[in-house]
């Protein structure tokens, strides 16, 4: 149970990643931001993308 639970929440939380990347790269992508607001959106997509790199490959292969 516990190499299901530890795959779960690998999951779960590169999901959760990849829908907050898939969002920052929307709002880039947007016209009309200004360029305050496209840095740090910019950096926050660097570190959303750093985060899923460290998060690292599932832990336990999935049956597929």
């Amino acid at each position: 149970m516990g190499v299901e639970r530890a795959v779960t929440r690998w999951y779960v939380q590169r999901q959760r990643l990849l829908a907050e990347i898939e969002s920052l790269e929307q709002a880039l992508a947007e016209q009309g931001q200004r360029e305050e607001q496209r840095e740090q959106l910019a950096a926050r997509l660097e570190e959303a993308r750093a985060r899923l790199q460290r998060l690292g490959p599932c832990p336990k292969p999935m049956m597929g």
